[in-house]
């Protein structure tokens, strides 16, 4: 019998990742039908491998594995192998992972399935060592060992019964709505008559249960092990501080912070942060910079500025995102994916031989861009400022990571330096100062890690709600980034005359179609910046994402939406003229994925339903209709059982019942632009989750505007609030009661916080 797969297929792809393995003597395939079709030929299992390319254990295990000979022959024919890319193909990570969380209790990546050539997993795992190690078996002995029970009849039937009881719970959580009982002609939006949509006060349970968790130590949430950021679980402390003034809960929020920005987890030398810590302390991180979490970080330190008046936390946030304007921004205006683990050591640690007798020169090292050692330091700074930097990030002999280097995190203060040393705090902060920028400017010339290009319209509509943020609270040009990345993604991955939201970018080349996090996430991006900059194109924009959301992934009789589309309708499929002739591949759904998920959860990102769900809820004060607040209210309606029973596993989704039942705070400002010295006072104030609507002061400039949005009439965020004689007027709403017009914006601000005194 010829073996299932003739090549390797992978040098067609665009894919950084897909193409680090588009050399490998496996015959790797992309994911799609053709792939599924040779397993069903041939009758063999396929195995599927997701990854991404800055993922550390994914280079470990090609290195490994799909880079040896001995395993390409048994998975070339034995298998029809798939590669995946899940930064490209969310849909397909969040299937199967959600399988091995049921199955093995977690995940992670490389992501390992094998599958029968239906596509249903009969056995997961994630990194598997070459040969046995800790309980866990070799690769090839296992793939054997699978090849062997396939061919044997018996064993084949118990895999696809194994493969058939996974995927059944899988869809069933993934696919997960309560059964709808209408009851008469009343119950129009089919929910089962005891049906009621969570309250605000989830706000509060959530931030309780952040308290229970919270390691008050070292910051951060669980007592040992690795530290993720979460940073859902930092806005809801705070959020849930601003409203019943609990300390504990600001303490949870901001020794969380500070446990990062001291730890390794944030680049001390260069701003931004790595993916998240393998220890308690937030000492030593995994080593690669994600997009998404520069892009929702900063937004918790801009937060707890206003909230605690604290510079720091501001600095922090400015730096993260110095970093991204820096080191992933695209020179159009749109935002890279990840920054790399691994690099190639410097020539100052050429030549040492690692733990496993391996040669630096010949290999990338995780983190060797990052690290120091005392010499390095030496190298650079003269005395006194290299006995201060080496105090300051706790650079010692020996180090805190391997090969005897060092993280660099905040190991003592400006005043036990200043003691130390013996010099006042001002000349020991300039000093450190002087002496950050040159260890920073050194490190430039080491060889860098390696940067996957990709421009995700999800990703960067985080990071455009980043910068229109850091807008408000720090300045205009981050605005003018934020509405530069904006018009990047629009003009690269949407198609005006269709309406079609691509997933990505990459030189040119665009796939997709987008996903629900694409149109969530860039559709409140661009609210962002229309509330930072007080453009109604961007306001439309995410309008129309919005009308997108309902359209395409919004299904009515289940009250929910999905990640996808519907795999069995045909239109929407994002198939543009453009985009077929940039190359692009598109589809309307995926008949191959075994679910059609949904996204409950806020992990690595936000949850998209929870962020969909919120968005529209928001973009509903631009309505007449209120479609978008009754699919706001049907969604946190449908799943309120789910929230309420683990509300901060479902911040997003409790931010967005939230949002729902209270109305939020809008700010509506009647004028040509909005004061500079409102823009101050706004940012300065903590007012979670409100809406800074601007609009023209008369209504000759309103209805321009409302012509250029295509709208009938003004909608109820901007009907009847122009500017009292000629001057910036300010309505500021709460519950959807509005404070007289004012054109003194501390006064109505007085107005809300009396109101919220009052309750």
């Amino acid at each position: 019998m010829s073996q299932p797969t003739e090549r390797n297929r992978l040098d067609g792809e665009a894919s950084p990742y897909l193409r680090q393995h588009a050399d490998n003597p496996v015959n790797w395939q992309p994911w799609g039908e053709e792939a599924f079709e040779r397993a069903r030929e041939h009758d063999v299992p396929v195995f599927v491998s997701i990854g991404y390319s800055s993922c550390h254990w994914c280079h470990v295990m090609a290195e490994e594995s799909f880079e040896d000979e001995a395993v390409a022959e048994v998975l070339n024919e034995e298998f029809v192998p798939i590669k995946v890319d899940r930064e490209e193909r969310p849909d397909v990570d969040s299937t199967f992972m959600t399988v091995s969380q049921l199955v093995t209790g977690g995940g992670g990546w490389p992501l390992s399935a094998w599958c029968t050539p239906e596509g249903e997993p009969f056995y997961v795992g994630t990194y598997f060592p070459p040969e046995p190690r800790r309980n866990q078996p070799g690769f090839r002995d296992l793939c054997e060992r699978i090849a062997d029970s396939w061919a044997d009849p018996e064993q084949r039937e118990e895999m696809k019964r194994r493969a058939d009881q996974w995927t059944t719970s899988a869809r069933d959580e993934l696919e997960s709505v309560p059964e709808s009982e209408p009851v008469g002609d009343a119950d129009v939006a089919g929910d089962a008559p005891d049906a009621e949509a969570p309250g605000p006060d989830l706000l509060d349970e959530a931030a309780a249960a952040a308290i229970r968790g919270y390691d008050d130590e070292y910051g951060g949430f669980g007592g040992g092990g690795v530290k993720f950021p979460m940073p859902g679980r930092i806005d809801v402390l705070m959020r849930a501080y601003a409203r019943t003034g609990r300390d504990a809960a600001l303490t949870a929020a901001t020794g969380t912070l500070d446990g990062m920005a001291r730890g390794g987890m944030y680049d001390q030398i260069g701003g931004g942060f790595h993916r998240y810590a393998v220890d308690r302390q937030w000492t030593v991180p995994h080593f690669e910079k994600m997009l998404y979490d520069n892009a929702e970080l900063p937004m918790a330190f801009l937060d707890a500025t206003r909230l605690t008046g604290d510079a720091s936390y501001a600095r922090v946030a400015s730096e993260t995102l110095g970093f991204l304007d820096r080191e992933l921004r695209h020179e159009d205006g749109g935002f890279f994916s990840t920054l790399d683990a691994r690099s190639r050591p410097p020539e100052s640690r050429r030549g040492d031989a690692g733990s496993d007798g391996s040669d630096d020169d010949a290999a990338d090292v995780e983190g060797a861009f990052y690290v120091w050692t005392p010499g390095e330091v030496d190298a650079v700074l003269d005395e006194p400022a290299a006995s201060l930097a080496t105090d300051r990030y706790g650079i010692e002999p020996g180090g805190n990571f391997e090969r005897g280097t060092t993280v660099p995190t905040i190991a003592a203060t400006v005043a036990e330096l200043a003691d130390e040393h013996d010099m006042s705090a001002e000349a020991v902060r300039e000093t450190l100062t002087e002496a950050r920028v040159a260890l920073f400017e050194a490190r430039e010339s080491r060889p860098r890690p390696a940067r996957d290009e990709k421009v995700l319209a999800a990703w960067n509509g985080r990071a455009i709600s980043a910068f229109a943020a850091a807008g408000q609270v720090l300045g205009e040009p981050y605005a003018e980034i934020a509405s530069d990345a904006l018009a990047f993604c629009r003009e690269r991955l949407y198609d005006e005359e269709t309406g079609d939201l691509a997933r990505r970018w990459l030189d040119g080349d665009v796939r997709g179609p987008g996903y629900l996090d694409d149109h969530a996430f860039l559709a409140r991006g661009a609210l962002d910046v229309y509330s930072a900059t007080g453009d109604p194109e961007a306001l439309g924009f995410a309008l129309d994402l919005a009308e997108a959301i309902v359209a395409d992934f919004y299904d009515d009789d289940d009250g929910t939406i999905y990640f996808t589309r519907d795999p069995d309708e045909t239109a929407g499929g994002g198939d543009s003229e453009a985009q077929r002739a940039s190359g692009s591949r598109t589809q309307s759904g995926d008949n191959t994925l075994f679910a059609r998920p949904q996204e409950f959860t806020d992990r690595s990102t936000p949850s998209s339903l929870g962020v969909a769900a919120e968005t529209l809820a928001v973009l509903d004060g631009f309505r007449t209709d209120r479609e978008f607040a009754d699919v706001a209210e049907r969604v946190v309606t449908t799943h309120s059982d789910r929230i309420r029973a683990s509300p901060l596993e479902h911040v997003s989704l409790v931010r967005a019942a939230d949002r729902v039942a209270s109305g939020g705070i809008e700010v509506t400002v009647a004028a040509d632009a909005v004061p500079d010295a409102w823009r101050e006072t706004l940012g300065e104030r903590y007012l979670p989750g409100a809406l800074v609507a601007p609009r023209p002061p008369t209504d000759d400039g309103l209805a321009a505007w409302l012509d250029r949005l295509g709208m009938d009439e003004a909608p109820p965020i901007w009907a009847d609030r122009d500017a009292v004689d000629g001057e910036p007027t300010a309505y500021v709403c709460e519950g959807r009661t509005c404070s007289p017009p004012e054109t003194d914006l501390d006064a109505a601000l007085e107005w809300l916080a009396a109101r919220e005194r009052s309750e």
